[in-house]
């Protein structure tokens, strides 16, 4: 019986974690974002880390809240624990941003959170990390490939553009012009100015 109780318990905590969640979302949407600040509180103190990513993101950008880019960090951080990709990726970036040059520590974790979120099909943390490995002290112009290929496919015409340099300068691939100019022509034909410019030249 107190097996059964507490099972029933979590399962209302989720399921109120949830509704508040939705609450806040329509909230938002509606242009009500005090509302929609406090339910995404509620719920995210429940621990519900689609709530936690919805607070980080009220904290980043002042809405319903004052922006606070720490206490953004803080509710992203939870919801990556949690394993929420999208804050893999935004808590990942604080990190980048906001850390002091010399925290190797801090960059790893950023690292091994970005490319989580990668892997989870994240597209602009592909393309991050993309640009991330080939501009690195110690570029690793295969790995940076990889992303940028993957983010490519997710449909980011920069990274696409940035495919068709690794090709035309040899980053981390063959050099191989015609495949180059493939890549270029379907970026510029999504819209990226980069590549139309690269095609003319």
């Amino acid at each position: 019986l107190e097996e059964a109780a507490f099972q029933l318990q979590q399962i209302f905590r989720i399921d109120i974690s949830i509704a508040l969640n939705i609450l806040g979302i329509e909230s938002m949407r509606a242009g009500h974002y005090r509302i929609a600040y406090t339910c995404f509180k509620l719920a995210a103190d429940r621990g519900y880390s689609k709530a936690q990513f919805n607070v980080g993101l009220c904290y980043e950008h002042g809405r319903g809240t004052e922006k606070d880019l720490e206490k953004a960090a803080f509710y992203y951080y939870h919801a990556a624990s949690s394993c929420h990709p999208m804050a893999q990726y935004r808590y990942a970036r604080c990190l980048l941003c906001h850390r002091p040059e010399n925290e190797w520590d801090r960059h790893q974790k950023a690292v091994t959170f970005l490319e989580q979120a990668a892997m989870a099909g994240i597209t602009e943390a592909q393309a991050y990390l993309g640009v991330f490995y080939m501009r690195g002290l110690q570029p690793k112009e295969k790995q940076g490939l990889k992303y940028l290929l993957l983010a490519a496919k997710n449909g980011d015409a920069q990274s696409r553009y940035h495919v068709g340099v690794c090709y035309e300068k040899g980053l981390g691939v063959q050099q191989n012009l015609a495949e180059a100019m493939r890549h270029y022509r379907q970026s510029a034909a999504a819209g990226n100015r980069n590549a139309r410019d690269r095609l003319r030249v």
